[in-house]
Order: structure tokens, then sequence, then C-alpha cells
């Protein structure tokens, strides 16, 4: 109560967002983010400086499998990029293969992707590259054309996607930013690292104005000796199971305020990957002399690896899930596959709480607001979890899915759902509440949610929503007051 008089409602809730721990003391660490936002300069700490690998060590053999974007499967394609001119898109056009299509790296370099001492239980994961942006930061300048220089636990990110690109960022220009990993698989003396990363790649250069081609997410894994001298396998990959994976942004001036077009496509592949075990650079025989790394045929001298036993593992899925609810906590309930979200609704009684949107969740929406915003303040909130939880079952869609879904007449019902969803559809995202059997029986809009809940209470109209004093954020609780008029308006329909 002392800290909301203080501060009021908006000022207690910029506070909370920052207080990690929830001590009421903002700590140096977590005032970290506030301090680099105003002074433009992060602080590079001793433990992160990048340690001089031995040239001596093993070295790692990398491969990058690269598939451009499939230009027919962007939005401005269907009208010809009408309007678009050549040189705007000359970047992504221009990019068919990969910048470096292999690369040899040193094993001790993946070191990075150790876990630290308190991060040792399966599933338990922790950042490699923090994320130091949330809507209260804001986000990072569009108007950029090279990276930053990586430092610490990010070079070795960065010299893996420049085999891609010669210009990744390995810090997103929106949250969640970064990289986070966990232990999937650990045995004596190894580890398997699952990993999620976040970063985007800057395809223009002066004069063109920028253009940023952001894949949803990078995720892979890492098969590494304990002490990083050696590295059994390792896969990085970004996911080509959804229609889109890709969000792009092109400014049309130079400058923040310049306009800026958006799209977003299909980018069949983009992966790195080992040719096989890291081997020693230098081969020492029995005695310790140096001998030649090739046999007397001149064919390289082959290496046998010990078989590892894996004490305690768990699935690639679960591992998977762990990073997504560590980028995304409000995954930490379940939003389901589209037609799977009614089937689980119809068996326990539930409403589905659908959000339908123009851009895949994971692609950071370029827009101001929207599913952006949502996602880092009311869908993460305590309340609308627990009620979420309790009385719903959700799911995200894309409309170009369901505009697939719709089309497609070997399931009418399915179709039928998505006709009713589409129906109630406006640019950029719709929340939807809906029965069962599809009839949507509330609905808002992202725009006019965020707009009511900047308002005022007493310049709202409260026939449209009310705001309860129970939250101190008007976001929250307008939010949750949509899930109870859902719910209040379907009485009738799961009674009978």
């Amino acid at each position: 109560e002392l800290a909301l008089k203080s501060l009021g409602n908006e000022g207690l809730f910029l506070f909370s967002s920052l207080d990690t721990n929830k001590d009421l003391y903002l700590s140096p660490e977590e005032f970290k983010p506030i301090a680099e936002k105003l002074t433009g300069v992060a602080p590079i700490s001793e433990s992160e400086e990048e340690e001089t690998p031995d040239p001596s060590g093993e070295t790692l053999s990398i491969v990058a499998k690269f598939q451009p974007l499939v230009m027919e499967t962007m939005t401005k394609s269907k009208d010809g990029f009408l309007g678009i001119s050549h040189v705007a898109l000359s970047g992504l056009r221009n990019w068919t293969a990969p910048a470096a299509p292999m690369s040899v790296l040193l094993a001790r370099q993946f070191k990075a992707f150790l876990p630290p001492k308190n991060k040792l239980d399966l599933g338990d994961p922790w950042w490699i590259i923090p994320s130091e942006l949330n809507i209260f930061t804001g986000y990072l300048s569009n108007n950029r054309f090279y990276p930053p220089p990586p430092k610490g636990k990010e070079v070795i990110i960065h010299k893996l996607l420049s085999m891609f690109h010669p210009r990744p960022f390995v810090r997103s220009r929106f949250a969640p930013q970064g990289a986070v990993a966990c232990i999937q698989a650990s045995s004596s003396f190894y580890y398997t690292i699952a990993f999620r990363i976040h970063a985007e790649f800057q395809l223009n250069e002066p004069p063109n104005f920028p253009f940023w081609f952001s894949p949803g997410q990078f995720t892979g894994y890492i098969i590494l000796s304990k002490d990083s001298s050696h590295v059994r396998e390792f896969k990085l990959f970004v996911p080509n199971n959804r229609s889109l994976n890709v969000d792009m942004e092109w400014l049309y001036g130079a400058s923040e305020s310049s306009n800026m077009e958006v799209d977003i496509g299909y980018l069949p592949q983009m992966e790195l990957e080992s040719t096989g075990p890291s081997i020693p650079a230098v081969i020492h025989d029995e005695n310790g002399n140096v001998i030649d790394s090739r046999d007397p045929s001149g064919e390289p001298i082959q290496f046998v690896f010990e078989e590892i036993t894996w004490q305690q593992q768990i699935p690639w899925q679960e591992a998977a899930q762990k990073l997504e609810v560590a980028m995304y906590p409000f995954k930490k309930i379940s939003y389901l596959p589209f037609t799977e979200a009614f089937e689980r609704a119809k068996a326990e009684k539930k409403l589905v709480h659908s959000i339908l949107l123009w851009a895949t969740p994971p692609v950071p929406l370029p827009l101001p607001g929207s599913g952006r915003t949502l996602r880092e303040t009311v869908l993460e909130s305590s309340p609308i979890l627990a009620l979420l939880n309790e009385s719903f079952i959700s799911s995200w869609s894309l409309v170009k899915e369901l505009e697939e879904l719709q089309s497609n007449r070997e399931n009418e019902f399915h179709s039928k759902l998505a006709e009713l969803h589409l129906e109630k559809y406006n640019f950029p995202v719709e929340m939807i509440i809906c029965l069962p059997n599809g009839t949507v029986i509330h609905h808002i809009n992202a725009n006019y949610f965020l707009d009511i809940t900047s308002m005022k209470p007493e310049d709202v109209d409260s026939s449209i929503f009310s705001f309860s004093s129970n939250f101190e954020d008007p976001s929250t609780a307008t939010y949750l007051q949509f899930l109870k008029e859902g719910l209040q308006r379907a009485k009738p329909y799961l009674q009978s």
C-alpha cells in the first residue's frame, strides 16, 4: 500500500516489472535494463570476458545449409509487390546461399553452452545471453546496419550465425531477446544441452535503407564434455514446421519515424550441423611427440570415440517446452493447435480462449502494442494464468492457417470452426472466447483493448468493460473482466 501511494498505479507496475525477486528493493542487477536504456552503455562483467581458447585443442567442423525465403509466401506477393521498390528487397532477393558453407571452430569456444553450477537439474533453464528488454525498456533501434561487437558468450553465437549472413544481431530488437538453454541429458562426462536463440539479420547496407529479417527462433542442441574440451555433436536450425516462420520489416527512410513495411514468409531451411565429433588439432604419440594427422597412405587418421551412456535424460519436446516458457512466461499454460483445442474443450466442458493473429507468436510482431504487449503483460499475469488454467482451453492461431483450414472441405466441422473465427477477426490480433462447437460468445480486438486500458477508468464506457480495484494494472483487470464476461455469457450453453 505504501508503494502504491508513493508510485501510483503505473509507477508501481513499472517497479514490479523490474523487481524480479519481489522484495520491493531494486538491486543494481535489477535496475540494469533501465540504466543501459538511459545511458546507452552496457558494462561487460568480468565473468563474461571471452577467454582465449587453447589453439592446440580440438576443432569442430560445421556445415551450413540454407534455402532462401519462398517469396510467394509473402503477403505482398499477392499483388506482385506493387508499390515496393526493387531496391528495398534487394538484400532479401540476393541472399540465396550461406555466407560460409563450412567453418572450423575450436571446441573450447562452445564452453558458453555449459550450465552454471546452480542449473544442473534436467530442464532447468538458464540464460546464455540474458534478455534485457521488456515493455518498459522499449525496443532497440530499427535504424541500424551493422551489429555491435559481440562480447562474452555472444561471441560464439555471433560466429555461428555469421555462417548464414555477415550481419547477424545476436540480440533481437524486441523482447524476448537473447539465448536460453537447459540440460536435456547427462552422463558422467557429457551433457546434451538444448538451446533457443532469438536473433535477427540486417540484409541491407547503405545507401539502401534497413531491412530486418527475423526468424521465429533458432533452436538446437549440443553434446559436449563437461570440461568443454570435446564436442560430440552440434545442430542449430530454424523450425520449418509452420506455414510462416519469418518476420520481415523494412524502412523507407533514415530515421525511427520513417515509414515501415512489414511482412511474413516461409523459410524452408536454415541450419548448421557438425560433420562429426571434434578432433585434436595436434596429435601426439604415447611419448608426447607430435605426429602427422594422416597415415602413410595420405588418408586422415580415423578416431574412435567411446559410446556415451546417458544416466538421465528428458525428451526433446519437454526441453523445448521449458525453453519456450522461459522466453514466454504466458505459456505456463498450454496453447494447443486450433482443432485440438476444441476437442479438448468438448471433453473437459470448458470454453476455448483463442488468440487469432496475423504473424506467428514467436516472431516479434511489428506493431506497437498488439500481440507483443499482450504476452508481456496480461497473459503473463498470475490472475489471468489461474483463470485460463481453471476454465479455458487456450490456442494461438495464424490467420493464414485458418484460411487454409476453412478452404479444406474434407472436414466440414473444422472448416466451420475456422469460418466462425475469421468472421470476427480484425487486424492485427483478435482475442476470442467460444463454445466447444465454435460459436463465438465474446471477442475483442487487441488494439481496441489496448486503447481502452490506456484510458482513465472514468473515461471508459462502463457498459463495455469495467475496471476492478483489486488489481493495480488496468490491463490485467480488464482482461480478467473479458474472460469472466465470456464465462457468464456461456452459462446457458454449458448448463444445458
